[in-house]
Order: structure tokens, then C-alpha cells, then sequence
């Protein structure tokens, strides 16, 4: 019997498991995918928000900046890659001042410092390749990046080392409760629990029908991007956005925390919830929108396009609250700014169990720090892929992993067997080629650390068996 089931492995319940490992409560997350951060939270900006996008007074907006001001020390715990860049958001014609001076005042309430409006010759002497229709710009210092799967990864392989149970692969069919507890049918096994978090995205409504709630909808909404090679992160400093429209933040230009230059997305209503595709039509519509912004990035540079789905719910605010059935917490609509709020919501969620009647006693062997995988490469850095020794072996030319990082990455507390599971912990995969070079090599080495068949080593998970051979380059290079 566990004190705590988190349904959902994304940034929020990975979160909510670490800091529930700082008590002595007895917590499993339970993760449908083959890896932790396999939903939205793998796919999405990266953007740490100032916030001054939410109205003051809301959830979003109170969240939003606890949880801003709480990365740089989680960054410095956890190693899981955080830097602070500032944000623009751009106007272009009259009418847009008057959005920008609605998104300062808004601000000013909620508390985001570093505020200001700017010109747009000083918003091109920040940024040297904005384009010359900037007629002025919200600054926000507090804005950063994050690298979004690696926290869930950090978060969750801390929160295993402080006694959290992870059920990866593991998908709840069914919740019912009985008594003072609720028994979870999944497709392995029988998990019994006295309180249930539902944080699983877009499947939160799913999940919360199953005890008879139906209060709410969720719609994937889908957004898609493009990366672009490192040689093109000179044309952003800051985190680009243009003013926001009814959808979303709009489409942005900014250089992820790794260093690519990175354009998207876009937003679209879509029923299919495991529809993750990008489409040429769509691919072309964000180009055309991020030259507004930065009009010289080179297409011929793309590496690469993905897409993620935010669960949008059919209300204007976040819903985080026990429900009308006793002990099941309910977190609904968690899209933008989920990931900047993620570690806020945690804090919230655990004050809401303090009420369920489950005794929280600190942990006093609570161990907060993780170290980090990828180790950072100088110029004195000797790596070769003749290397004689796994430090100086290097797997992947493109992003310098070697072999003594993958090996790392495969013991850790998350048992992971896959190539995408290895390229999101160290980045093997990512760069250029795409993993032309290093996916063999990173499946040989997976298989030879988990004394398994080659053949049992997926790209991505149950659903990839075997490993294909390489794509040609996505039409959206054509544009």
C-alpha cells in the first residue's frame, strides 16, 4: 500500500514525486511510456517564462513566477541544464503597443522584475538581427531556457534515489475506491494507494473519469517545430516571442539551452491525441511567421522537426484541487507556462495532501543533489572514436558523447533500453547527422551495458521494435 500514486511521469508529477521525497511517505509514480518525459514535457519550448503573459489573480500567473524563481536552484541540485537569456516580445504595428503595455501592467501585478518597454533600435542592439519592422519590445531579464526532458529525468532519478517507486511501461485501466483507499487496475498489475494525483496531461480527463468525474474536456493542442543547426544561434540572444494571440505565446526564434537555434510553434486543435506529426503546410506557415521576427536564419540548416500536444481544457484557468471524491487530486489543463510553473505546483499539491489526513514527517536523509550526465568539453577534451577508454571513446561525433556518458546514463535509477532514451540523456543523436553516425553504435553499446540482444534495443520504446535504417531529410528542408 502506497501513501501516494502519481499517475504521469511528465514535468508536473516528476516534480511532485521529488518533493514528496523530501517526507517519509511511502510514493510510486506510475508512467504509461517507456521513459519518464515521453508527453508534452519532452516536446515543447524549453521557454522558463518571466510571467507576464497570465492575468494577475489566476492560478497561472501566482504560479508562473514562484516557479521561475525556484530553477536556478533546483539547476543547481539536479544538473539538469537551466540559463537565463531575458525575453522580447516584439510589436510590430500601433496596435500592438497597446497589447505590450497590457503585458507590462500585468506583470507589475504578478511581481515579474526586470520589466520594461523598449524601442526598437534598443530592441536591435540586444538583438542585432531582429528585423527592421520592430517598432518596440517588452524586456523581461527573468525569462530563460531549460533543457525540459533532461529536469524530468533529473527530477525523477532523485526522487528514485530518495525512495520514490517508478512503474514505467505500466497504463491505468481502471480507479476505484474502497474505503479509505483507491486500488488502480493497470495493464501489469494492482497498485493500491490511500491518496491518487492525476497528473497525466492530456489523458487527466481520461484518468479522472475513471471516479466518475467528468467535469471537464481535454483537447490536445498541437504545436510544431523546427530546429535549426548551432552554426545559426548567433541571430538569438533572448527568447523572441511576438504579441500573443487567443491561441498561445505565438511563434518564437530563440537558441535552445544545448545551443540550436530553434522556430515554432504553431497551435492547432487536433482529436487524436497521439498525433505528434508535423506537416509540410504547417512547417511552412512557422518560417514565414519567425521572419517576421528574425527574417536571415537558413533553412538549409534544419536538422530536424517534432511536434508536442498541450492538454488545453475547456476552462480559462488551471484546476489543481482534491476532488469531490476524497484524496484523488486532480491537475487539469496544465499547458503554458506548466513547465516554468511545474516546480510551484509540486509545493501546491503537497500542501493540499498535508489535508488529506496523511502524516508528513521530514525525511532527514533527504539527498538533494544528482550529478550530471554530460560532462563539459573543452578544448584540452581528447575524445576520438578510436578512443582507448570509454572518458576519451566518443560515441557521438556531432554532440561529443563519449562512451563513459552513455554508460552513466544506462545505470542510473530509470531503466532505460532505448536509442531516444539514451539521445535525451546525453544528447547522442541530437546534432547534426541526426544519429547517421552514432545509432548503431549507441544500440551496441546499450545492449552490451544490459547484457541484451541487439535486437531487444528499440529506437523508441515497445512500439519501435527492431532499429530502421536512416530517413532522407524532411521536405520542410525544401522550404
Amino acid at each position: 500500500m502506497y501513501d501516494i500514486c502519481i499517475i504521469g511521469a511528465g514535468v508536473v508529477g516528476a516534480n511532485i514525486a521529488r518533493e514528496l521525497a523530501k517526507y517519509k511517505v511511502k510514493v510510486c509514480l506510475i508512467e504509461k511510456d517507456e521513459d519518464v518525459s515521453c508527453g508534452a514535457s519532452k516536446a515543447n519550448s524549453g521557454i522558463v517564462h518571466g510571467g507576464y503573459s497570465d492575468k494577475p489573480g489566476s492560478l497561472k500567473a501566482k504560479l508562473c513566477v514562484q516557479g521561475n524563481r525556484m530553477y536556478e536552484q533546483l539547476n543547481q541540485e539536479l544538473n539538469f541544464g537551466y540559463r537565463e537569456t531575458g525575453s522580447l516580445v516584439l510589436a510590430f504595428r500601433d496596435e500592438d503597443m497597446i497589447t505590450l503595455q497590457k503585458l507590462y501592467q500585468y506583470g507589475i501585478e504578478n511581481g515579474v522584475g526586470g520589466l520594461k518597454i523598449i524601442d526598437g533600435d534598443e530592441a536591435r542592439k540586444m538583438e542585432p538581427y531582429l528585423s527592421k519592422e520592430v517598432k518596440s519590445a517588452l524586456y523581461c531579464a527573468n525569462a530563460g531556457v531549460t533543457s525540459p526532458y533532461e529536469f524530468v529525468i533529473a527530477l525523477t532519478e532523485n526522487a528514485i534515489t530518495n525512495g520514490v517507486e517508478l512503474k514505467l511501461n505500466t497504463t491505468v485501466t481502471g480507479i476505484e475506491k474502497i474505503d479509505d483507499y483507491f486500488k488502480l487496475t493497470t495493464n501489469k498489475e494492482e497498485i493500491q494507494g490511500r491518496c491518487v494525483i492525476n497528473a497525466a496531461g492530456i489523458y487527466s480527463d481520461k484518468v479522472a473519469s475513471m471516479v466518475g468525474i467528468d467535469d471537464f474536456h481535454i483537447t490536445p493542442r498541437r504545436g510544431q517545430y523546427i530546429l535549426l543547426d548551432k552554426e545559426e544561434n548567433y541571430l538569438a540572444n533572448t527568447v523572441i516571442f511576438q504579441v500573443p494571440t487567443e491561441l498561445g505565446k505565438g511563434i518564437l526564434v530563440t537558441t535552445t539551452y544545448h545551443g540550436n537555434l530553434m522556430i515554432g510553434p504553431n497551435a492547432e486543435d487536433i482529436g487524436d491525441k497521439e498525433d505528434v506529426g508535423t506537416t509540410a503546410e504547417a512547417l511552412e506557415q512557422i518560417v514565414n511567421a519567425a521572419r517576421k521576427s528574425v527574417p536571415d536564419f537558413n533553412m538549409k540548416k534544419a536538422i530536424t522537426s517534432f511536434s508536442g500536444n498541450r492538454p488545453f481544457a475547456n476552462q480559462k484557468d488551471w484546476l489543481i484541487e482534491e476532488s469531490r471524491v476524497p484524496g484523488f487530486i486532480n491537475l487539469v489543463g496544465i499547458d503554458s507556462p506548466g513547465l516554468t510553473s511545474s516546480p510551484a505546483i509540486a509545493l501546491k499539491v503537497v500542501e493540499i495532501l498535508k489535508e488529506t489526513g496523511i502524516t508528513f514527517i521530514a525525511n532527514p536523509d533527504f539527498e538533494s543533489y544528482r550529478h550530471p550526465i554530460i560532462k563539459p568539453k573543452d578544448e584540452n577534451f581528447k575524445g576520438d572514436i578510436n578512443g582507448t577508454t570509454p572518458e576519451e571513446k566518443m560515441i557521438c561525433r556531432c554532440e561529443q558523447v563519449t562512451e563513459a556518458e552513455i554508460i552513466d546514463a544506462l545505470h542510473r535509477g530509470i531503466h532505460v533500453q532505448s536509442i531516444d532514451g539514451i539521445k535525451r540523456r546525453t544528447r547522442a543523436g541530437m546534432g547534426r547527422c541526426q544519429g547517421g553516425f552514432c545509432r548503431r553504435r549507441v544500440q551496441d553499446v546499450i545492449a552490451r551495458e544490459l547484457n541484451i540482444p541487439i535486437k531487444e534495443v528499440t529506437l523508441r520504446g515497445k512500439d519501435s521494435l527492431g532499429l530502421p535504417q536512416r530517413t532522407e531529410r524532411k521536405e520542410y528542408i525544401k522550404l
